[in-house]
């Protein structure tokens, strides 16, 4: 969990300082956002996740979403979770398979000295302080008022410098064209993407498609605002004992897990 990622397969820019983007570079990123605009089924923007309103769009600042994942509920064979969150978003892809997108992944995790094994999900864990978001070149990284992290596909040029930055390996880059996309999780060839917590789901007061599907199979993830005392999530951290993931690395995750 503690490396990057094999990010960097499809080669990637030279190193970026912290000048202004240059004019050559602005034209390239206007060239490969009307390609990326063009890629996309008919019908699907990339406006969703775009521009200054739809970044500010249901955004609390006073509000911090995260989840809460209790191992010991999640089974080793279950792919609710998974499933759930392709359905909903149009994804498809996972371990057999790296070139293909893969937002959510179940991993097994084995205790060396026991030899217990146990399964939990990865996901974006929507840092407080995403490097993926100090890395990208171009802005397109980014993390909403209230903690949700996102890519915004107009400003992405698939650098990829955001997926080795990524301690979780939790982005992927999209490879190939895309059939039946949903309007509401816009993505393009050339561009990288992520878990985006459902946001659209959230902004419209309804829990992450993964934690609706996890209910019905043992209710082993748990969402909420990590910011009211009174949530659900905030309660259950504030009684039992939790960890993130590399917690040690300073970017609060906004993900947490029990009985890790």
């Amino acid at each position: 969990m503690s490396g990057c990622g094999d990010a960097c397969k499809g080669g990637c820019a030279g190193p970026v300082g912290g000048e202004t983007i240059d004019a050559e570079r602005r034209s390239f990123l206007g060239a490969v956002g009307a390609v990326a605009v063009t890629t996309l089924a008919p019908g699907v923007t990339l406006t969703a996740f775009g521009g200054g309103e739809a970044r500010a769009a249901g955004a609390d600042p006073a509000k911090r979403w995260g989840l809460l994942v209790d191992i010991s509920k999640c089974e080793d064979g279950c792919t609710g979770c998974v499933d759930a969150c392709k359905t909903e978003n149009g994804w498809q892809g996972g371990a057999e398979n790296q070139q293909e997108s893969q937002w959510i992944r179940k991993v097994s995790l084995r205790d060396p000295k026991s030899g217990v094994t146990k399964s939990a999900p990865v996901m974006c864990q929507h840092c407080a302080h995403p490097p993926c978001v100090d890395v990208c070149p171009t802005g397109a990284s980014f993390k909403r008022a209230d903690g949700i992290v996102l890519v915004d596909k107009h400003r992405c040029i698939g650098c990829r410098y955001c997926m080795m930055a990524c301690p979780y390996k939790a982005r992927s880059f999209v490879h190939h064209e895309l059939e039946d996309q949903k309007p509401w999780a816009p993505r393009g060839v050339g561009t990288v993407e992520s878990c985006t917590l459902c946001v659209h789901r959230v902004d419209r007061g309804e829990a992450p498609a993964c934690v609706t599907a996890c209910a019905s199979k043992g209710g082993a993830i748990v969402f909420g605002d990590l910011s009211d005392p009174k949530s659900e999530i905030a309660q259950t951290i504030a009684t039992y004992a939790t960890k993130q993931i590399r917690g040690d690395l300073g970017v609060d995750p906004g993900v947490r897990y029990r009985n890790l």
